[in-house]
């Protein structure tokens, strides 16, 4: 029996999928189909893909001359699939003439002629429906997200809302945005379908409700807020509005990320035993905002990071612990560990600072090896997966375009697109598991205080 595999995206399928599949076909007797998972087509810019990679592995395994569907995680599968598969045929279209030559080493490699006139970019551009989003706050995050926004299809930056004058002029003219405002209440009678809130943390939580009242999709910095009660009252109010409502973490949209959390779900270092994490940041001007008041200090400013990683692979604790260091000066906290203790028997420890700094790299142990993302682990491009033998080493690596946060975006505006009210990347479970930490740590310090 030959074997022929033949790998894509295949969204919104159309005549020409269906044409080169069935040449695929008729060049064997078994067709293999890898279809791209989404973070894959992410890493290679595709920011617009219309159907999930649920529904496209579907719909290739509705075409009865398909005999299997596989799907595609990273760059490096397609040569470890025709070995496993033992596979005769590596079929593509012709606009990858030479990319693939080097399967050749494994298999008869064909290029085959596309249909002309037709494409998947072409019906996207059709189908697109453009979402206009205005931005509350104008500090150096808000600027990121509009030279970020940029790169995503099909979303519009309209307007941007900050109390003070001198800097929604500003703003505007740096970022070319049409709009600025003054108050929240003139941004949100503004033509807008979503918010982006990148104000200081004290803000957060009314800025949502109200956004949220206004019938405006959110997309929210971290914390969205330090009262666990505050968060589940924000995700019940978009669930009732039907309106989606996410924590801009970035770290949980790479798709190098994803990789990761899918090599770890799937067995690749056996039963996790600990999850360790850090992330400091140095700031030593103390007028700063991150060392004021009470929404100041390094959990506060950097917790979710760390425990983004042990929530995504642990789930929730069934003990938190708090080894924190106390700024005199500020009352604020320069350091704290957070360790967790689960039912499992792993345990996680998120170190974070900001005025005290260490290495920024984060290790997953488990039963048959560990993983271990280089610093900044956060902005995750590549991880090592390392076992007892020193010399047996595997190493994924994902491209990484810009800073990070057109991931963040591309997610926010797919499930306005689709109209999924709740990620998958960063479930409502992931936010308020995150949150209840950051809440009981603050309510130890008011404890302390009081």
């Amino acid at each position: 029996m030959k074997k022929v595999i033949t790998y894509g995206t295949y969204d919104l399928l159309h005549e020409g999928h269906i044409r080169l599949l069935k040449r695929a076909k008729a060049l064997g007797d078994y067709l293999v189909v890898g279809v791209t998972h989404e973070s894959y087509d992410r890493s290679r810019g595709k920011l617009d893909v219309v159907h999930t990679t649920t529904e496209r592995v579907a719909a290739i395994q509705a075409l009865d001359y398909v005999d299997e569907v596989i799907i595609e995680y990273d760059k490096d599968q397609k040569a470890k699939d025709i070995q496993e598969l033992k596979v005769d045929k590596f079929v593509i279209g012709d606009d990858w003439v030479g990319s693939f030559d080097y399967l050749s080493e494994y298999c008869e490699v064909i290029y085959l002629s596309r249909t002309p006139a037709i494409s998947s970019s072409m019906l996207r551009e059709g189908l697109s429906k453009e979402f206009k989003i205005g931005v509350i706050g104008t500090g150096r995050i808000a600027k990121r997200f509009c030279a970020e926004a940029k790169y995503v299809p099909n979303l519009i930056v309209q307007s941007a809302m900050s109390r003070n004058i001198d800097n929604v002029r500003q703003f505007i003219d740096t970022t070319g945005i049409p709009n600025g405002h003054l108050t929240l209440e003139d941004l949100l009678k503004d033509d807008i379908d979503a918010v982006y809130i990148a104000s200081p943390h004290e803000f957060h939580y009314e800025q949502a409700k109200r956004a949220l009242m206004s019938g405006k999709h959110v997309l929210c910095e971290k914390p969205v807020t330090l009262d666990a009660g505050r968060l589940k009252y924000l995700l019940n109010l978009a669930k009732e509005k039907e309106l989606v409502f996410i924590e801009a973490i970035k770290t949980a949209f790479l798709p190098a990320f994803h990789k990761l959390l899918f090599e770890v779900k799937n067995g690749k270092i056996g039963e996790v035993r600990e999850v360790r994490a850090s992330f400091t940041k140095l700031i030593e001007n103390k007028a700063d905002r991150e060392w004021q008041g009470t929404y100041g200090g390094a959990t506060n400013e950097l917790a979710s990071y760390p425990l983004l990683l042990a929530q995504k692979i642990l789930g929730k604790p069934s003990s938190v612990y708090f080894f924190d260091q106390i700024d005199a000066e500020t009352g604020v906290d320069l350091s704290n560990r957070i360790i967790g203790e689960y039912d499992s028997g792993a345990i996680s420890i998120s170190t974070i600072g900001i005025g005290a700094k260490t290495e920024g790299s984060a290790v997953i142990s488990g039963s048959k090896g560990y993983i271990y993302i280089p610093a900044p682990w956060w902005l995750t491009k590549k991880f090592m997966v390392r076992y007892e033998d020193p010399n047996h080493i595997e190493e994924f690596e994902y491209t990484f375009e810009g800073d990070g946060l057109r991931y963040e975006i591309s997610e926010f505006v797919t499930l306005m697109t689709r109209n999924m009210k709740a990620s998958e990347q960063l479930t409502h479970e992931d936010m308020l598991g995150i949150n209840y930490i950051i809440d009981d740590y603050n309510e130890m310090i008011n404890n302390r205080n009081n």
